[in-house]
């Protein structure tokens, strides 16, 4: 039976997508580096500290990975203040609130630093919602790698088998399938280029997923 949803933040819950975009160009330029499209789209879902650690690898650079993260905080947060455009992904809210009142125990599972999560949550009043909330920042791997996706099943306090994951990302839903949880990949344009081929159920649109729903879908993989 399902009992736990653990969603992603990044392209799930908010489309932050343009502003971690130019938080990074910024930071290439500031830099002086030239990142393609086909390399850049390569670090979605991964933190930001990994994907600094690739490109100091990359391109040589003379500055530490932390000193990239710095800067593209620095870079982020600054039009994170100024963006009163800044809004939920269409229909998250209404997902999130059929659970919740539906008795699903929710986690956020994100590659996003936790000071970017709680501005999110904050900015949105979501903690209300969420039992917890797990930084890929904060962990030894990142997605794909599956650690935050175990952790955050354990902090739910139910069994792998008994969650799901929504995510947007190749890397994410690699993650996902690799720590063994049921996986529905959201495709939307906010999402560039990914891969879902792995995904156990592929949706454009969250109404497809409301608790009923995917309820039913979830007995037909883990029949009890």
């Amino acid at each position: 039976m399902l009992k736990a949803v653990i969603f992603d933040m990044d392209g799930v819950i908010i489309d932050s997508e343009p502003m971690h975009r130019k938080a990074y160009l910024d930071m290439f330029d500031e830099v002086g580096i030239e990142v393609s499209n086909e390399m850049y789209e390569s670090f979605t879902g991964q933190s930001t500290l990994n994907i600094c650690r690739r490109l100091c690898d990359h391109f040589s650079l003379k500055e530490t990975p932390e000193t990239l993260v710095t800067l593209k905080r620095k870079h982020y947060k600054q039009f994170f203040n100024t963006n009163s455009d800044l809004a939920l992904i269409d229909g998250v809210l209404d997902l999130i609130k059929n659970y919740y009142e539906n008795g699903l125990t929710l986690i956020l599972g994100s590659s996003a630093s936790m000071s970017g999560i709680n501005m999110i949550f904050e900015r949105f009043d979501l903690n209300q919602y969420f039992k917890t909330k797990l930084s890929g920042a904060d962990l030894k791997q990142s997605k794909p790698h599956p650690e935050i996706f175990e952790k955050a099943a354990e902090a739910s306090g139910y069994g792998r088998n008994e969650c799901i994951v929504i995510e947007d990302s190749t890397n994410g839903i690699a993650a996902a399938k690799s720590a063994g949880i049921y996986c529905v990949g959201y495709d939307s344009f906010h999402s560039k280029n990914q891969d879902y081929s792995k995904a156990d159920k592929v949706i454009n649109d969250f109404k497809e997923i409301f608790f009923e729903k995917i309820s039913e879908d979830f007995k037909k993989v883990s029949p009890q």
